[in-house]
């Protein structure tokens, strides 16, 4: 199936071929494999400062996958839901970069 231009009006729907879906969905999975295995370095540390980038790190890979998936199987209404994800992170992390200094770490 070809994929259908949208629509100047805010368009209707666009088809991805499975090739590009099938190789979406593979991405999708290789971040979220990167972020489980991230999670070895937000649990061992060694410092504050390494668990908050890996924390940050595997949101961005949540935004990412949730962004594949839904280019992927055409739910294109999750594309919203990243990019809100996406500014909590970005807020989460700035929140706690400014408490860990003023509890004394420095960042």
């Amino acid at each position: 199936m070809l994929p259908v231009p949208l629509a100047a009006g805010g368009g209707s729907e666009v088809a991805v071929s499975s090739t590009l879906s099938t190789i979406l969905l593979l991405a999708a999975g290789a971040f979220a494999t990167f972020a489980v295995v991230l999670l070895y370095r937000v649990v061992r540390g060694p410092t504050t400062q390494d668990r908050i980038v890996a924390i940050n790190v595997v949101g961005t890979n949540t935004v990412i996958v949730i962004a594949l998936v839904s280019v992927a199987f055409g739910e294109y209404g999750y594309l919203d839901v990243a990019l809100v994800y996406a500014l909590l992170n970005f807020v989460m992390s700035i929140a706690v970069s400014k408490f860990t200094v003023e509890w004394g770490g420095v960042i």
